[in-house]
């Protein structure tokens, strides 16, 4: 791909056109967390999926993990229930 058709595709790129400008400006460099090493026991066919979803299964599986977590957080503090 020529640099002139990357720059034009990036143009058509709808994601793309969304993000601001000058979103560099306020961007900060945010150090990851350690990860701890830990054995899980998992469905077969849920690991299968994730790793069917290519490099970076575990990463993919920690976000989703994250997420939960978090909207469980959320629930909890505003006194949700199951």
């Amino acid at each position: 791909m020529t640099e002139s058709e990357l720059e034009e595709a990036i143009a058509s790129d709808l994601d793309w056109n969304q993000i601001p400008k000058d979103w560099y400006l306020k961007a900060q460099a945010v150090m990851p967390t350690p990860k701890k090493l830990v054995s899980v026991r998992l469905d077969a066919d849920l690991l299968a999926w994730f790793k069917s979803q290519g490099t970076g299964y575990q990463t993919r599986m920690n976000a989703v993990l994250r997420s939960f977590m978090n909207e469980e957080k959320k629930r909890v503090a505003g006194g949700g229930s199951r």
